[in-house]
């Protein structure tokens, strides 16, 4: 490992000297005989371990130095200490405005000098040193939870395959619904702010909204899996596929977290109308979590371009124009809004997977 670097800035050539000497046994020195040029060799070396600089130089003096390093925040990364001949009482307060290591008065005793530039050396490396670590830990952490919520996205999306595929419907469904989704809540997050949706939001309601219909498991073969139109009683225990989904999350989800609450919401609520038309709990307007109300618009958009078993598809057009009438029930007007701004991504992500479908 090659010597530590200090700058000594100062106009005076035996004051170089001098401090040259003290130093250049131990550490690397680079020399500045202005303040121009001393700003023009910290700019080019920011790994300086020390700056000593004089305050009364040509051309920039010392706290024009301090102005450059204070408006490119090279302060907390480079320790300074201010070498001056100048009245404490004229320049102290000023200078440690700048948040520098120390100042020293001339004329100094150099042991004191280089007692003083040594330990603050030492302490600048030593929280370098330590400020290293712990980005390095920092960064080891978040590969881990990136792999761990990976994992649990892969896990979640499984589940909610599963469900899809026993209903006979495309596991393609549950990543339509994610795309739907996220397109949503980006038209939400631009166009009405007042939501204040941040993209840590967005990505966990995307990833929520693939539980949507993990209740579904709960609903026998003959009913999930009849051709024909249900009965007034069999669309009654399909309703409880809402309810059963967030007692299966209940059961196994021992976070209860910001993720956990939307996995609840999207699943108990995604049925729910504005008009308080839907179910299982008849809630209206804002009642009814925004994160439901979103996933609602984009299952019953997926619901009605997709063949199912016991309907055809509908084409791109008319499902958008049966959802804006209100022929599937009322839904929020701001995601509305949002769905008439995401009509083309819609209708294209349909019309893709129409085209891969034939190939």
């Amino acid at each position: 490992m090659g010597k530590l670097r200090i700058l000594i800035a100062d106009d005076v050539e035996v004051n170089r000297v001098v401090l040259d000497l003290m130093f250049s046994m131990d550490y690397e020195i680079v020399l500045a005989a202005n303040g121009r040029e001393a700003i023009r060799q910290i700019n080019g070396d920011q790994e300086l371990a020390l700056v000593l600089l004089d305050i009364m130089m040509p051309a920039i003096d010392g706290f024009g130095v301090l102005d450059y390093m204070e408006a490119h925040n090279l302060l907390e990364k480079i320790p300074v200490i201010l070498i001056t001949g100048e009245d404490p009482e004229a320049c102290d307060e000023r200078a440690y405005s700048y948040k520098i290591a120390d100042v020293i008065h001339k004329p100094f005793k150099a042991e004191i000098v280089e007692r003083r530039a040594r330990n603050i050396i030492e302490l600048y490396q030593s929280k370098l040193r330590m400020a290293k670590r712990l980005k390095a830990q920092q960064e080891e952490i978040w590969v881990q939870e990136r792999k761990i919520q990976e994992h649990s996205e892969f896990m979640i999306d499984a589940l909610g395959t599963v469900v899809e595929f026993r209903g006979s419907e495309s596991g393609e469904h549950i990543k339509r619904i994610k795309y739907f989704t996220r397109v949503l809540l980006k038209y939400l997050q631009k166009d009405f702010p007042k939501y204040g949706l941040t993209q840590e939001q967005i990505n966990s309601i995307v990833r929520a909204s693939s539980l949507h219909d993990i209740g579904k498991i709960g609903i026998s073969d003959a009913i999930l899996l009849k051709p024909g139109e249900l009965t007034e009683e069999e669309f009654e225990i399909v309703k409880t596929h809402t309810t059963i989904g967030c007692e299966i999350m209940e059961a196994f989800c021992r976070k209860r977290d910001e993720f956990y609450q939307y996995c609840y919401d999207i699943c108990r609520y995604h049925h729910e109308r504005w008009d308080g038309g839907g179910y299982p709990d008849g809630l209206a307007g804002d009642q009814i979590p925004l994160c439901a109300q979103v996933v609602a618009v984009a299952d019953v958009y997926d619901a009605l371009v997709s063949e199912r078993i016991h309907k055809e598809a509908f084409a791109n057009s008319v499902a958008y124009d049966m959802i804006l009438n209100g022929e599937c029930g009322q839904f929020a007007p701001d995601v509305l809004e949002c769905f008439k701004s995401a009509k083309e991504d819609f209708f294209n992500l349909v019309e893709v997977i129409k085209m891969f479908e034939f190939v």
